[in-house]
């Protein structure tokens, strides 16, 4: 097999190359469906060294932060619900796919469930920095300390235990995040 050096030419018909470009282990990347690898992944920000999860999180703020700014606020809630509950539904299958190729029961590079616990801490909070930031920490701080029942929802099978465990992170965080709210802290 051959490394690619920086600068090299990929053939786009050299299926391990590209695979390697993109920072997927070969033998994983080539079992499995193309549309799992990039979903699982967030579109390759799972491949983003240091802390991947922490990558994708703040992306989805980002990305969560543009979207809703050009939406109605009336729209903003029962879209973020929405999302999260499509993440939800795609990101399960996706992750299953490439736990099983990978061999590991939470491969690394598997972010996508970051995604939908960050949209799920985001439901219903004003659009400031503030409510971002603390959105942000309080979800990567459940998704790390993991309390119950979040520690024994990882331990459901494949991809339902990578993507409920921050689902309940997210949801840790959301109602932590409305009590802040709540008491006016954040203002």
């Amino acid at each position: 097999m051959k490394e690619i050096a920086k600068g090299d030419a990929i053939d786009p018909h050299d299926q391990d190359a590209a695979d390697r470009s993109a920072g997927v282990p070969p033998a994983v990347a080539s079992r499995t469906p193309r549309w799992a690898q990039l979903v699982a992944t967030f579109f390759g920000i799972g491949n983003i060294r240091p802390g991947p999860g922490t990558w994708a999180s703040a992306a989805t703020i980002f990305l969560w932060g543009a979207l809703a700014s050009a939406l109605a606020p009336a729209l903003r809630t029962p879209t973020i619900i929405a999302l999260a509950a499509l993440v939800v539904l795609i990101g399960i299958p996706a992750a299953t796919q490439v736990a099983r190729t990978s061999g590991k029961k939470d491969p690394q590079f598997v972010v996508i469930d970051e995604v939908a616990g960050q949209l799920i801490a985001l439901i219903a909070i004003p659009l400031a920095w503030k409510t971002f930031l603390a959105g942000f920490i309080l979800f990567r701080a459940f998704d790390i300390v993991k309390p119950p029942p979040v520690r024994q929802l990882e331990a459901l099978r494949e991809g339902t235990g990578i993507v409920l465990d921050d689902v309940a992170a997210g949801l840790y965080a959301l109602g932590i995040l409305h009590l802040f709210l709540h008491f006016g802290l954040l203002t």
